[in-house]
């Protein structure tokens, strides 16, 4: 069978969904191997053993700092395990840095370059929403082999398997001029899910009116990412990280509420794929209903609260 890479950008003892999807999505197509450019805090061997265990037969570590270079180190050691792998195609998350790594790794292979796959069919067809989610369509790579970036929350992940890989060292030599790491720094620990990963969200917008605390409770309720659209982190209501929409977050969650967001264009781009939206909102006329599954016009201090309550007194009987 084919090998298909996936690239690991944040390794760990333990695969997160996302990563586990792609090495399902990699053994649906072929066999799964994986790049992995370990770090000091996390370690090789850790990171391999739970990608072994989830499915990937062969795992490559980067050996030259790769991770210390930004995107043209780990661009360079991606399209170096591809070549040492001789995949047949390569999959990498669908983060803005994945995007330019693939992008970077696409000019390398001089490959074919397909960015928000929702499922690759067996002659690695892709298929992709386009125009903010408007239409589904199916793209494939002309030249060389595809170079693809995957939506989280589009495939089942992978369970384990027990499985022991074949670890590889590989050096990717020089990647050419480069930015580097200086410094960094933790970011505090949140018990929330990732964004990007979560298979709920629910995003405030203008109407919070600074007041994220119905959104949160009601997210922390669900279990779920708390998202927002572009106005609210402008305004510095919320962090940027949590922005949704063309210029910030793509998501694609089981379950989106939007509370007091208009539901403009850009904000339409990053989650109009979600499975369900549901939308509260004071102004019955908002664009966010002509896309929502169910919508409720009202004040959302007053509905977000209403249905956590529900939803705690229901998980408690």
């Amino acid at each position: 069978m084919a090998n298909i890479l996936v690239y690991i950008d944040t390794p760990a003892a333990e695969p997160t969904k996302a990563q586990r999807e792609l090495l399902a999505l990699a053994a649906g197509l072929g066999t799964p191997v994986a790049a992995v450019a370990a770090t000091e805090a996390h370690p090789a061997g850790d990171a391999a053993a739970g990608l072994g265990a989830h499915g990937a037969a062969t795992v490559y570590i980067g050996t030259d700092g790769a991770d210390e270079l930004l995107v043209a180190g780990k661009a360079a050691f991606v399209a170096a395990a591809a070549r040492a792998a001789d995949a047949a195609a390569v999959l990498l998350p669908n983060t803005g840095e994945g995007k330019e790594i693939a992008a970077r790794v696409g000019i390398k292979l001089s490959s074919g370059v397909i960015t928000d796959a929702i499922g690759i069919a067996p002659d690695l067809t892709v298929t992709k929403p386009v125009l903010a989610g408007s239409y589904t369509v199916t793209a494939r790579a002309v030249h060389g082999i595809p170079v693809v970036t995957v939506k989280p929350n589009s495939i089942d992940p992978a369970e384990p398997t027990g499985g022991a890989p074949e670890v590889v060292a590989l050096d990717a030599g020089e990647p050419g001029p480069a930015a580097r790491v200086t410094g960094t720094a933790a970011k505090p620990a949140s018990r929330r899910p990732a964004l990007q990963e979560a298979r709920i969200v629910v995003a405030g917008g203008r109407g919070v009116d600074g007041d994220f605390g119905p959104v949160e409770e009601l997210a922390d309720a669900l279990g779920a990412a708390v998202g927002a659209s572009r106005a609210a982190t402008d305004a510095g209501w919320i962090g940027h990280d949590a922005q949704v929409g063309q210029t910030g977050t793509t998501v694609s969650p089981q379950l989106y509420v939007s509370a007091g967001i208009s539901g403009a264009i850009q904000q339409k781009a990053g989650m109009q794929t979600s499975t369900v939206i549901v939308a509260v909102n004071k102004d019955e006329d908002a664009p966010v209903f002509e896309i929502a599954d169910f919508g409720i016009v009202g004040d959302l201090a007053t509905v977000l609260p209403q249905a956590a309550a529900e939803i705690r007194r229901r998980r408690s009987e």
